[in-house]
């Protein structure tokens, strides 16, 4: 199976951006950096609803755009479907937009919370009660929408041997 996109997905510092960079270089293919990173280091944290879609929107475009390239796999630092989940953190509602979105990753990497929270200035959910309520609604997500999924466990080098071989399991299948 030739992969589209892989999309690493789960809550904050699990190293999914850490990985993405990595994967990328590994690869040699386009890489769609999290756009809500960039917007709240640059606008802040305190987000709405419509901040959260434009993000999601603003993502999933430059996944669209990544892909027009056609150099497979495009690693993608979340999507649609993880700015759902933060909508689900935050407001405890999401917008309907989240529903109507339509362009799910070939394969989804879900990142456990097993590494140390990290503050870095834009992360809001650091106790363990509130990393567990975000895996779950992560995984939740993943289920739901009936996505293609692997989980990722482990530090250091095993966390990205275990991503690498739920890729090649992937493109194997």
């Amino acid at each position: 199976m030739t992969l589209r996109t892989v999309c690493l997905h789960g809550p904050e510092s699990t190293g999914k951006s850490t990985t993405t960079a990595r994967l990328a270089r590994e690869f040699g293919t386009p890489v769609v950096a999290e756009f809500g990173r960039t917007y709240c280091e640059r606008y802040g944290i305190d987000l709405t609803m419509s901040d959260l879609v434009m993000i999601a929107h603003t993502q999933d475009l430059q996944v669209r755009a990544a892909c027009d390239k056609g150099r497979f796999p495009v690693i993608v630092d979340t999507d649609a479907l993880m700015s759902a989940v933060w909508a689900d953190m935050m407001f405890g509602r999401r917008d309907p937009w989240f529903a109507r979105w339509d362009n799910p990753a070939d394969l989804y990497l879900l990142f456990d919370i097993d590494l140390p929270w990290i503050e870095d200035g834009t992360r809001m959910f650091g106790s363990a009660a509130d990393r567990q309520r975000f895996f779950d609604l992560s995984k939740a997500e993943l289920d739901r929408r009936g996505v293609r999924w692997e989980m990722i466990s482990g530090s250091g080098e095993a966390r990205y041997e275990a991503v690498l071989a739920a890729i090649g399991m992937a493109q194997a299948a």
